[in-house]
């Protein structure tokens, strides 16, 4: 992919208009945001409503990273069942971290909502479809947890769910209604025009370099100047670099691949007819959706092997779409693309304290859409004086995963052959 092309099928769908601002060296703020992502921005909208003067450093364009490449589901909490995180997390953050993530949609939603972010917003939910029989058992264990917690979820059986979805591929699914799919660059792109409205700056086309601590201050080097700030928040996630030291070896990388149709109009009636988002239990995770112009849309993990046109990756994509619909037909690809997501070794998000006032949320583990913008909120919090002990997590010590490297290749070689066997 050239570096005119466009990053995804949002880059060039989205309705919000892309901004772009160069960066005027010198000056002091607040806070100083590395990365025009879904965090970035909503640190710093959330410190601009508060006063704090805030400017974005991006180093290609907004939503360039992961928030820009995303598949646009906008799902509650994480993949990990909500038992899972209180044993892992304790009584006291656990069941705040479930309570709080669970509102995730609904806080995404009401952004969208209070600044007119066209972005293509549903709210019918997402489908955590079963890929097995296993698969629905372990539907079912989240359902009864989710149901004890109130939260508005259907369990639905393997003979009732083929209408709702499309197919009758799967043995049943959890559609979870607090959930949703939007247009991710439009949100983002939203999101950004929302923050300099209230204030804050956003400087694209520059590149943090070094950050360096003097007093009570740091300073911010780029590759165009330098920029003050009482604090500094890196928002860059999966696409961290060595901005700070040891930061990217805190996850495993891995790709997300996905390619999106042509519109298929009146043919895709019957695929996700009440426009939900769908993934499935797999062990190697798969989606599909459809947008607003009717594209399908489908992904997996890992990389794009080849284009819309010839290659592994087209091969699996045609593969899957006569495997699951049938009587779709031959269909034609518009877009493909994929993205970075960051996993840490127990599936859960950690935020880091570097230094004093240097703060680094980071390990969405697929979830940046809703993570990142609690997370946003929760750092324009912690700026204006907020306990530490009230954040949805624990400050985190940085601690490095070795084996990160092992794995990433592993997970890559493990995400090829998947395409090439599913692919025959």
């Amino acid at each position: 992919m050239s570096s005119t092309s466009p990053i995804s099928l949002w880059d060039v769908s989205a309705e919000e208009k892309d901004y772009s601002n160069p960066f005027n060296s010198g000056g002091k703020v607040d806070v100083a945001i590395v990365g025009a992502g879904f965090t970035g921005l909503s640190t710093a909208l959330h410190c601009a409503e508060r006063g704090l003067s805030a400017h974005v450093l991006e180093a290609k364009q907004i939503g360039y990273g992961g928030s820009g490449r995303n598949c646009g589901l906008v799902n509650a909490a994480l993949w990990l069942p909500p038992q899972d995180v209180r044993k892992q997390l304790g009584e006291t953050y656990g069941p705040r971290f479930v309570k709080e993530f669970g509102k995730g949609p609904e806080y995404v939603f009401s952004l969208i909502e209070k600044f007119q972010i066209r972005c293509e917003a549903t709210r019918t939910g997402t489908i955590h479809a079963a890929h097995s029989a296993n698969g629905f058992k372990e539907l079912q264990a989240r359902a009864e947890e989710w149901i004890r917690l109130g939260e508005p979820v259907d369990l639905i059986e393997r003979s009732a769910v083929s209408d709702l979805i499309g197919t009758d591929v799967f043995h049943g699914g959890l559609l979870d209604h607090r959930a949703g799919t939007i247009n991710p660059m439009g949100y983002c792109r939203g999101l950004a025009r929302a923050a300099i409205g209230a204030g804050a700056q956003i400087s694209t086309g520059v590149k943090a370099t070094k950050l360096t601590k003097h007093h009570d201050e740091w300073l911010v080097e780029t590759d165009q100047g330098e920029l003050r700030a009482n604090a500094v928040i890196l928002g860059t996630n999966a696409y961290t670099d060595d901005l700070w030291p040891d930061l990217k070896k805190v996850f495993t990388m891995i790709h997300y691949f996905q390619l999106a149709t042509a519109p298929l109009g009146k043919e895709a009636n019957h695929i996700l007819p009440g426009k939900q988002g769908l993934w499935d239990t797999g062990q190697i995770m798969f989606n599909y959706r459809r947008d607003a112009f009717d594209r399908l849309l489908i992904g997996s993990m890992g990389s794009i092997v080849g284009d819309t046109d010839k290659g592994l990756s087209q091969r699996w994509a045609r593969k899957q779409i006569k495997r699951i619909f049938p009587d779709l037909g031959e269909v034609e690809f518009e877009e493909a693309w994929y993205g970075q997501i960051a996993m840490t070794p127990d599936h859960l998000p950690r935020i880091y304290e570097l230094d004093n006032n240097l703060y680094t949320p980071i390990g969405y583990n697929g979830r940046g859409i809703t993570t990142g913008t609690v997370f946003g909120k929760a750092m324009a919090d912690l700026l204006m004086g907020a306990d530490k002990n009230d954040l949805p997590l624990p400050i985190s010590s940085l601690t490095t995963v070795p084996s990160a490297p092992f794995f990433k290749t592993l997970y890559q070689t493990a995400f090829t052959a998947n395409q090439f066997l599913r692919s025959l």
